[in-house]
């Protein structure tokens, strides 16, 4: 798991005068490993991952329904409190709940940003589509709206435009795109999604739909 540098903690700290209401009893070997996480200890952040990884994990899939996701959540998760460990304060809560609950919102983030993202590539990918089964018979709002398309995509930004090419002109998945143009699949991933967004929001602009 990358480690992250050691950000200034002190703009975590609570403000004078915003005394927590304790709890009874705070776990004593949870008040250390706090304080170690505070202090910049990665072997602290690593105990903090042996001990809660599984359960975050579980707690993101649930929300999901991705593990790719869920993966992604609890990266999230473990750098916010490597980043701002005084948001968490031992003497008001179990660190476990405090995790989860921030697993919990990030994975809704998630879900929230990939429902986002789907419409936008159902409404790309239909006029990408409607440009690649336009015939020449069509008549003239059809043939507007093939040059408006290729215009679009003429008109993203080269490494955007690639993937674009490759996946619906030439039907590569995209492994084959990521293998072809020697970048990581996530990466073509990453520019696809952009470069479907563009689209959606160019074509829309102008009025052309699926």
């Amino acid at each position: 798991m990358p480690i992250v540098h050691s950000p200034d903690r002190a703009a975590d700290r609570p403000h004078r005068g915003s005394a927590p209401t304790p709890t009874p009893h705070p776990d004593r070997d949870i008040v250390d490993l706090h304080g170690r996480v505070v202090s910049g200890d990665p072997a602290a952040l690593a105990e903090v991952h042996q001990r809660y990884a599984h359960y975050l994990l579980a707690v993101a899939v649930r929300v999901t329904g991705d593990a790719d996701a869920a993966r992604d959540v609890l990266q999230e998760v473990l750098v916010t409190f490597w980043q701002h460990p005084l948001r968490f304060d031992p003497n008001r809560g179990e660190l476990r709940t405090w995790l989860a609950v921030l697993a919990h919102r990030r994975a809704v983030d998630w879900v929230r940003r990939e429902s986002s993202r789907r419409t936008t590539e159902r409404v790309a990918r239909g006029l990408v589509q409607h440009v690649d089964e336009a015939a020449p018979g069509d008549d003239l709002l059809a043939r507007e709206d093939s040059d408006a398309v290729r215009a679009a995509v003429a008109a993203l930004p080269p490494k955007q435009r690639e993937v674009v090419e490759l996946a619906y002109y030439t039907e590569l998945t995209y492994r084959d795109i990521a293998t072809k143009l020697a970048i990581p699949e996530g990466t073509a991933k990453s520019r696809m999604r952009a470069a479907l967004a563009t689209l959606a929001r160019t074509l829309a602009h102008q009025g052309v739909a699926p």
